[in-house]
Parts: structure tokens; C-alpha cells; sequence
């Protein structure tokens, strides 16, 4: 089944079953390269706003923006969540939805827990479609920092008005919240480390981190130059935290644009001398 490629989609996207919220905006995969974006632990497609927008406009590319299972409108996920639901979420299932929509070639553009998925994606899965990866705000390793800030999370949900917010835009908010919360502060979970996945990508990376980032410091993007191969740019954003296109759009936008351009340059060179 072909997926209606609107921003207000008729045709649902089932994977494994379940039907995940999606939209998408600009040229289909068939006539330009897509960027895919991938939420935070607490986002879904609702909560990027109206920066899918931006980057489809500021680009000329396709943009495809979906909420995984358990968040925004999409069915809802089984809890308590494995350990390493990223790394599943990055092997088993966006093969799947790329699969679905059609994915050509373009770019994994992932958020906070969806960095990480684009990230393990990109150093576990041959695929040859995916040309470029931005990661922003990722996460590789556990830090004490980063975890007593998802600690004071809970206490928002529990206590605070957490809860409320998140229900107007997740049908679920106790299985987004807890799906996310109940995996990043198991008590196993302090030893969770992907690194080893960078040693692997073979593509062009743009890293985007906050310099006051409350769920992470520098050191999470860092790591990126320190074991990649391939072509790595870090960008460290001032006066920003842990939302970099919310905080700081049109720095995070330019980045993304010039990113964009140049993977279109590189495409273009290797065409000419093919």
C-alpha cells in the first residue's frame, strides 16, 4: 500500500501490526531526497511544531515525520520496555517505515532518544539510502547529570502538571512517559553505553548540541569525532539546552540547510564522474 504523502494522511502506516501517526511534507521519495525526523523521548510528530516545515522549505527535500509507538497519536507500546528498545527501535523497526514510505536516498534527522536511533541505524544497518546523519542533542552513555534531570522529570509527572501537558498531544501520556522514564532510570540502565556503533558510519554526520544541555554535556556529541570515519561537523550552540530547533531554530536551521546542500553537492559530483 502506498502512503498518502500530505500533511494530513488518509492511509494509515501499520508496522508490526500497529499503526503509527504520521505526516509528511514536500516533494514524495520518488522526486527528491527525504529527510526522516525522529522524536525525543518525550516528543511525537505533534511536538517538532512547525520545524518539519522550516526544513522542508529551507532544504527543497521531503520531509517524513512520524511518533513511534506509544507517543503522540500512535497505538500503544507494550511496557515495561526492554533495556535496549533503542537499538530495537533503530534494527527492527525504522528499516520497516523507511521501507514503507518509499525511502530513495536522504538523510536520518533525529532528537535526543531519536538521535540515538538515527545514530545506531546509521553504524548497525547496510543501508546504502541513507546518505547523511544529523544528530542532535543524541545520547551514547548514561551521565549522572543527564539522569538526576530525567529523575526531576518523574517528580513532574508524579507531583507536578507533567502529565496534563503531555496529554495534549499523546493519547497515552502514562506509556509515553513511563515507556521513556521507567527504562532511563532502571538501575541497569546506568551501564548503557552505544558508542560502539560510531566506530561504524560511513556517512557525513552533523552533530548539533546545546552548550547548557540539562540531559547531557559536550562530551555526548564529542565522542562523534573522536571514533568516526567518516566526515563529522559539531556545532555547539550557546544560550541553548536540550531543544536546539525550539531554543535556537534559525542557528539549527542554517546548520541543517548547509548540511542538506552540500550532501547535494557530494551526490551531484559522484553522478558527473560515474
Amino acid at each position: 500500500m502506498t502512503l498518502d504523502w500530505s500533511e494530513t494522511p488518509e492511509t494509515p502506516l501499520i508496522i508490526d501490526g500497529k499503526r503509527l501517526e504520521y505526516y509528511a511534507l514536500g516533494p514524495a521519495p520518488a522526486e527528491a531526497p527525504t529527510i526522516v525526523m525522529l522524536h525525543e523521548g518525550l516528543g511525537c510528530a505533534a511536538l517538532w511544531r512547525d520545524f518539519p516545515k522550516k526544513v522542508a522549505e529551507a532544504t527543497g527535500m521531503g520531509v517524513f515525520v512520524y511518533s513511534r509507538l506509544g507517543y503522540g497519536q500512535s497505538d500503544a507500546a507494550e511496557l515495561p520496555k526492554p533495556l535496549d528498545f533503542m537499538t530495537y527501535e533503530a534494527v527492527n523497526v525504522l528499516p520497516q517505515v523507511l521501507d514503507a514510505i518509499g525511502f530513495q536516498r536522504g538523510i536520518l534527522f533525529g532528537h535526543s532518544d531519536g538521535a540515538t536511533i538515527a545514530a545506531i541505524h546509521a553504524g548497525s544497518v547496510e543501508d546504502f539510502r541513507v546518505r547523511g546523519l544529523i544528530v542532535m542533542a543524541p545520547h551514547f552513555f548514561t551521565e549522572p547529570g543527564g539522569l538526576a534531570s530525567i529523575a526531576e522529570a518523574k517528580v513532574a509527572f508524579d507531583s507536578g502538571d507533567l502529565k496534563q501537558k503531555m496529554a495534549r498531544y499523546h493519547r497515552d501520556p502514562e506509556v509515553a512517559f513511563r515507556g521513556w522514564n521507567d527504562v532511563w532510570l532502571h538501575p541497569d540502565f546506568v551501564k548503557w553505553n552505544v558508542a560502539e556503533v560510531i566506530d561504524y558510519f560511513r556517512i557525513p554526520t552533523l552533530a548539533i548540541q546545546g552548550r547548557d544541555d540539562q540531559y547531557g554535556t559536550l562530551a555526548q556529541v564529542e565522542v562523534i569525532e573522536e571514533r568516526a570515519y567518516s566526515p563529522v561537523d559539531l556545532v555547539v550552540i550557546d544560550d541553548c539546552k536540550h531543544a536546539p530547533h525550539l531554543e535556537q531554530p534559525e542557528a539549527v536551521l542554517r546548520e541543517v540547510a548547509e548540511f542538506a546542500a552540500r550532501l547535494e553537492r557530494i551526490e551531484a559530483a559522484v553522478v558527473e564522474t560515474a
